[in-house]
């Protein structure tokens, strides 16, 4: 088929480009959450994820 010895695809864009643009992306946090509605679960959730957010940025 060609593609064993070495030869590439006439779109040289099409193997870098992003299949989302990063400004489409999101961060992950688009979930709703309401204090007055969190139980112990939710809280402990939440603490365990602060922490582990101050670390990523204490080693960066």
């Amino acid at each position: 088929m060609g593609r064993s010895r070495g030869q590439r695809s006439r779109d040289k864009n099409k193997g870098s480009l992003p299949q989302v643009p990063k400004n489409m992306k999101s961060d992950g946090k688009d979930i709703e959450f309401s204090q007055e509605m969190a139980d112990q679960a939710d809280l402990e959730a939440q603490a365990r994820a602060n922490a582990a957010s101050q670390r990523v940025r204490k080693h960066k």
